[in-house]
């Protein structure tokens, strides 16, 4: 066709695999722009990627739902907090949790969301069927968030409640008691007591307690037999 510039005579299939190697958002929202069958190449690109980290980007409820839509074969989400400050509410994860991915992902990191509460958090975890990992550290989640996790996640085998300070020993309890595969919780900085771990070794005893250095405040409470 005249005028037609050699990258516009690539199919679609070959457009797509040159924009999934582009990293930046920026850059694919601009490639988009450029014409229908450039939008539709970002489009699949995006449809075929595994995992999608918006960690360092400005990203807010609006172009972080489109994008995740976009992804029907995504298994690892990233939307963390970043020094562009992720503008992320409880409106977009509620937008996020009705994209066609969401039941297949096997981890989320949501860590250091200051502007996301239970509600979006219930609203994300109750289509996360399949979740093993969990980052939610730096939130203001409460025991609420825990319940719905354990209610929604029987898969999980990590979790982040770094600095969740909100939490509380029975949200703890719950979610230890419920999620049977978990491998790993992360409390530092939680504002429970030192005694609840006990309860947490007593019904998952191969359950790893981060950071460490915790349980040298148990003493000898963590070889405490099971009964």
């Amino acid at each position: 066709m005249d005028g037609e510039t050699e990258i516009d005579r690539l199919p679609i299939d070959l457009l797509a695999h040159i924009f999934a190697l582009i990293n930046s958002f920026t850059d694919l929202a601009q490639a988009s722009s450029v014409c229908k069958k450039w939008k539709l190449g970002v489009k699949q690109s995006l449809a075929r990627r595994k995992h999608l980290s918006f960690a360092g980007w400005k990203m807010d409820d609006d172009s972080t739902a489109r994008l995740v839509g976009y992804a029907y074969n995504l298994r690892e989400l990233e939307i963390s907090r970043s020094r562009w400050d992720c503008q992320i509410t409880d409106n977009g994860l509620y937008r996020i949790s009705s994209a066609r991915c969401i039941s297949n992902l096997t981890s989320i990191s949501l860590w250091g969301l200051t502007g996301i509460t239970d509600k979006g958090v219930v609203q994300l975890i109750s289509r996360t069927s399949s979740l093993q990992h969990l980052n939610i550290g730096g939130t203001f989640i409460t025991d609420e968030s825990l319940y719905a996790i354990a209610n929604s996640c029987p898969q999980l085998k990590s979790i982040v409640l770094w600095s969740c300070r909100h939490v509380t020993e029975n949200g703890l309890l719950i979610l230890v008691n419920n999620c049977r595969k978990l491998e790993s919780i992360n409390v530092w900085g939680t504002r429970v007591p030192v005694d609840c771990f006990i309860g947490l070794l007593t019904i998952s005893p191969a359950l790893q307690i981060k950071p460490e250095a915790l349980l040298l405040n148990l003493g000898g409470a963590s070889m405490l037999p099971v009964v």
